[in-house]
């Protein structure tokens, strides 16, 4: 009796324990995704993105500094072969006209000679294009060690933004990874929420009605609000698509201001200007070392090439880190 209970008893419990282990899932729960922290991850590649394609931008500029230095190198030094072969030719010619009378002393060609002063004069003379002939094969000389250094400059940094190149190129393909992975996440989360974080994710505002801009900066600003709405895609600067240095490049060029393709470049594009003293028109950098750049076109608001979940919005002027302004033109 006492062993059939001990049974029934061992029964009880293994079924407790199948019952138990029934109710512990095979795995984990996943935890949804909070979309805070989706949205500073999506911010954060979306700027690391931008970051690289703006230091692109710089590392181009500074090559095509660089080729133009080099071509006026060796202009120079085409113009001082020219220069060195007239005065050889001269000297030559005044050597060939001595030798003509090698034969007779010097003192004897000033006693032969219908003009002694003239022939002093000559020798004066030879003396004088042997001078020039030495200063100049000496400076000639200084040019061609320093254009031979120049150039050498010139490859190392030329081989240096070729490097550079492969480098953004490399960087920007892990960020695009990235935020692939980003839009992934995104995609999970319920259409409300996904919509919810898109509207929020660069500060977007309400596009104002009209900006009282005035003067050249009237047309910088009417070409950047008619862009709202464009995608934004790296290093595009038009028509339908821009990135953020893209886009005040070419609406300031509406106003007849010719502005570099860079964000770093176009902070030194005009006189800088206080927060406060801000104007439409005026351009307003962001982090540090800058790599975004918006328009300002007044009542607290910018108008910029977001990113690439954005496009060209208008958002609030510390809706990111805020730097700087300055007035091109």
């Amino acid at each position: 009796m006492a062993h059939t209970r001990k049974r029934v008893g061992a029964a009880v419990l293994g079924l407790c324990a199948i019952a138990a282990i029934s109710f512990v899932p095979a795995t984990p729960a996943l935890a949804e995704p909070d979309i805070k922290d989706v949205k500073a991850r999506v911010d954060r590649l979306y700027h690391e993105a931008e970051a690289a394609q703006e230091r692109l931008h710089d590392a181009r500029l500074d090559l095509v500094d660089l080729r133009r230095d080099l071509a006026g190198l060796k202009a120079d030094q085409a113009r001082q072969d020219e220069q060195l072969e007239a005065v050889r030719d001269q000297v030559s010619d005044a050597v060939v006209r001595q030798l003509e009378g090698e034969g007779i002393s010097t003192v004897g060609q000033i006693v032969v000679s219908e003009d002694p002063g003239s022939f002093l004069d000559t020798l004066s003379t030879m003396s004088s294009f042997n001078d020039l002939q030495a200063n100049l094969l000496s400076d000639y000389d200084t040019e061609l060690e320093a254009l031979e250094i120049r150039r050498e400059a010139t490859d190392a940094r030329t081989n240096e933004i070729a490097e550079l190149t492969e480098q953004l190129s490399a960087e920007k393909s892990t960020v695009d990874e990235k935020l692939a992975e980003a839009k992934t996440v995104l995609a999970d989360l319920e259409a409300e929420e996904r919509d919810r974080l898109l509207a929020s994710r660069s500060g977007t505002a309400r596009m104002p009605a009209s900006v009282p801009a005035s003067g050249r900066a009237a047309a910088a600003v009417q070409y950047a609000m008619a862009q709202v709405g464009d995608a934004y895609v790296y290093g595009a600067m038009g028509e339908n698509a821009f990135d953020c240095s893209g886009l005040t490049m070419r609406a300031w060029a509406q106003a007849g201001v010719s502005l570099p393709h860079s964000s770093s470049a176009q902070f030194g594009s005009g006189p800088r200007i206080a927060a406060g003293d801000l104007q439409p028109g005026d351009l307003v950098f962001y982090y540090s070392p800058i790599s975004h750049v918006g328009m300002y076109i007044g009542n607290g608001l910018i108008v910029h090439a977001a990113n690439p979940g954005t496009g060209v919005a208008v958002s609030g002027l510390y809706s990111m880190p805020y730097v700087g302004a300055v007035r091109p033109g």
